[in-house]
């Protein structure tokens, strides 16, 4: 019992900023907007609970993950067949720079932006859906704050592949090279520069898997033929495929360059993971079942995981002798449960306060669809 009211007292402060983040200061009105609003704080809350009571990090940030990026895609194809019709872009909306801005075009836009003063993606600066402004905040708030945490905690398309990478009990193919990790360094190399000479995001234009579940070029050219083919199938094989086979997170780990741009936050974020060399017995679960491949025999000895460490908690949960655990840079040793509950909180409020109006939106789209057969 003194454990649970303990549990309970320590999220206090975490409900009450969700509560705010979620409702962006402002209670529903009606009643499918107020049950969506309700069902997201008490599910948020409720994993964020179990995290603390449990300590089993992993198991409940991933029925939340996963659960809210499924609810960003309904809640996003909602959003653009509401404004749109179609999940397809119209040449007004390029005209007019009505793209909602992406995380992931950030890898494209930073240098076209310090050689040019222009921001080339077609979207508002600080007006409407997912603005090329309020996103690029959000991103630098992670990169001071979270690091790459963001893509184990703020990503909402990442609970998709970690969504299909839980379906089998054991991975079919069980070894993965580990020149795979320099995969997505060169993906992103490949995008600055190739954006950078044409003064466009190609990533967005030509290899984005996401595009299959959110928005796309009108097919009326061969170009545009090719490119939904590409898209469809980078989503179908990182996303489906290969997460299922493998049950790591494959587009995320090896593919996706935004995660390559944002491990380097990591030598900024004060939270981390460390190993301690002298309780870690070598039993390798840790490298095994790390979604991100972010862990070998060179990161037990050095004590802690690479820098593409998602801050999952996937290691710190199976660890047989509580040799992996979260910390904070600079605190000394004999503080591992303070450490984690205030990753924890970090990591947590900046995943309701970013993902939590996706998850309210894609739950009343639902529900709606319940009521009146519609989801707008």
């Amino acid at each position: 019992m003194k454990k649970l009211l303990t549990s309970a007292l320590i999220i206090v402060p975490a409900f009450v900023l969700s509560l705010l983040f979620i409702s962006k200061g402002k209670m529903p009105q009606g009643g499918l907007s107020l049950i969506s609003f309700s069902a997201a704080v008490i599910f948020f809350n409720s994993m964020f609970f179990m995290m603390i009571y449990t300590k089993k990090t992993d198991r409940y940030r991933s029925a939340l993950f996963i659960t809210t990026a499924f609810f960003f895609v309904i809640s996003f194809i909602g959003h653009m067949i509401e404004e749109r019709g179609s999940m397809s872009f119209t040449d007004d909306a390029l005209l007019n720079c009505q793209i909602p801005f992406c995380h992931i075009v950030t890898t494209m836009v930073l240098i076209p932006f310090a050689f040019t003063k222009t921001i080339i993606f077609p979207g508002s600066l600080t007006q409407g859906y997912a603005a090329v402004g309020a996103m690029i905040i959000i991103w630098l708030l992670s990169v001071f704050t979270i690091g790459r945490a963001w893509c184990g905690w703020a990503c909402f398309f990442g609970g998709l592949d970690e969504g299909f990478s839980k379906i089998l009990n054991k991975p079919v193919i069980k070894h993965i090279s580990p020149s795979f990790k320099y995969l997505p360094v060169a993906v992103l190399l490949l995008v600055v520069i190739s954006s950078a000479y044409l003064l466009q995001p190609t990533y967005c234009s030509w290899i984005c898997p996401f595009k299959a579940v959110t928005e796309y070029e009108p097919i009326t050219s061969t170009a545009s033929i090719i490119k939904t083919i590409i898209f469809l199938s980078l989503f179908i094989i990182l996303v489906i495929i290969l997460p299922i086979l493998t049950k790591k997170r494959t587009q995320c780990a090896f593919f996706c360059p935004f995660g390559a741009m944002q491990s380097a936050s990591n030598y900024i974020s004060p939270f981390e993971i460390k190993i301690d060399v002298n309780k870690c017995c070598g039993c390798g679960l840790c490298i095994t079942n790390c979604p991100a491949a972010s862990i070998s025999k060179e990161n037990l000895k050095a004590g802690a995981p690479a820098l593409t460490c998602l801050r999952c908690g996937k290691c710190v949960d199976i660890c047989p002798k509580g040799a992996a655990a979260f910390h904070i840079k600079g605190v000394e040793a004999g503080y591992d449960e303070l450490c984690r509950v205030l990753s924890l909180y970090a990591y947590f409020i900046f995943m309701a306060a970013f993902l939590g109006g996706s998850f309210t939106d894609g739950l009343h789209k639902i529900l709606n669809f319940f009521a009146t057969g519609s989801f707008i």
